[in-house]
């Protein structure tokens, strides 16, 4: 059954492999800049400029539209103190919120705890992807999840239960021995089993929808037609999740990273066109985030793994805009060659978390850290 369609609605896109923040909101008047980006250097006539300091990389002309309506914030110097550069470290870090020590469960998967504390909807949450990412993992939680909503609504019964079937096998093997054993293995797996317990309303909402935007024919843009389709279905999810990878340019990113952004810019403004000609976008913002930047310097080719990165929050009720302080330069300023964060990504959640969906940020994100605050509060 459908659900108050204007509670706040939160959509999580990761953008997998550490994108490059040097390059994607870029100093252009810094001198440290070009003599540090010889190779993959963005001309400064060929920047979207922001202000007098600081602009997009001209791949990312549909957020610069957006931002320039006042509805992107960019949240600067974003990471965590010791950063990780190991991707599969570093992502467990920003999927549960524990920076020393392993975390077991994710920080959307205690949001959703939250938000529907009896495990009443099945579709609280849905992940739109293959395979089921930590942070939306916690014990109770089920996650509904799916590879690709486009074909639900074009499935006979007989087709439908065997991809079920198939679906539900994959995540068996996933969560499943290969694991380990315990009691935290235990709950992982099964919320990979759940992840499909959604799945028949999910193909109603498919069936349902139509839209005169023409999103392009990749993977992100098919995924946020995906969460557009569910959201204007009105079912009641309050969380979305998806990822659009490719981000790691150690090699050939002067082709790469340009045609990465343009892919995600593009996806965001159809996303949002979306939205409003639905009449569906005032209660819904978008986070997209990384889970590290790139070095300063380039190596000839592309970037290797650096620290700072840059988050985008996106939507009618941000405040646009940016937030916090862009790292320093300079090269005694540096970690190991990186740009140093300066704003805990924690705080960035604990914003959303807080002022946007009306809950306690603290035990969500495992204390108390800045909040930039880039939202109108929505929740009371």
């Amino acid at each position: 059954m459908a659900t108050n369609v204007k509670d706040p609605v939160l959509v999580v896109l990761q953008l997998s492999g550490g994108n490059d923040y040097f390059n994607t909101v870029i100093p252009y008047t810094d001198p440290n800049y070009h003599d540090s980006r010889r190779t993959l250097g963005i001309p400064e006539d060929e920047v979207l400029r922001l202000d007098d300091e600081l602009g997009f990389h001209p791949a990312m002309g549909p957020m610069k539209e957006m931002y320039d309506g006042g509805n992107v914030a960019i949240v600067h110097g974003v990471g965590y103190e010791n950063s990780s550069r190991s991707h599969f470290r570093s992502m467990d870090i920003w999927h549960t919120c524990e920076p020393v020590k392993a975390g077991t469960e994710g920080w959307i998967g205690r949001t959703i705890r939250d938000l529907d504390p009896r495990g009443e909807s099945p579709v609280t949450a849905v992940n739109i992807g293959v395979g089921l990412p930590k942070a939306v993992v916690a014990p109770g939680v089920s996650v509904a999840s799916v590879a690709d909503l486009a074909t639900y609504g074009f499935l006979g019964q007989d087709q439908w239960q065997q991809q079920r079937a198939e679906m539900l096998d994959r995540f068996a093997r996933m969560y499943g021995p290969a694991t380990g054993t315990g009691p935290v293995m235990e709950y992982v797996g099964q919320s990979g089993l759940d992840a499909l317990n959604g799945a028949d309303i999910l193909k109603e909402a498919a069936a349902g929808y139509s839209s005169e935007v023409e999103y392009a024919n990749d993977k992100i843009a098919r995924s946020l037609r995906d969460v557009a389709t569910i959201h204007t279905s009105g079912v009641g999810t309050r969380i979305f999740y998806t990822q659009h990878g490719g981000f790691d340019t150690h090699a050939g990113q002067a082709a790469a990273h340009p045609q990465l952004w343009s892919e995600v810019s593009g996806a965001v403004r159809d996303f949002w066109d979306d939205l409003r000609a639905h009449d569906a976008d005032e209660n819904v913002i978008m986070l997209l985030f990384s889970e590290f930047g790139r070095r300063v310097k380039d190596n000839g080719s592309g970037t290797d793994h650096g620290s700072a990165g840059v988050s985008f929050v996106v939507g009618p009720r941000v405040k646009g805009g940016m937030y916090g302080a862009y790292p320093s330069t300079d090269a005694g300023a540096l970690d190991q060659g990186d740009l140093v964060p300066n704003q805990d990504f924690r705080g960035v959640y604990s914003t959303i978390l807080q002022e946007w969906l009306g809950l306690d940020p603290v035990p969500i994100v495992n204390g108390q850290f800045e909040q930039p605050q880039f939202v109108e509060k929505i929740a009371g």
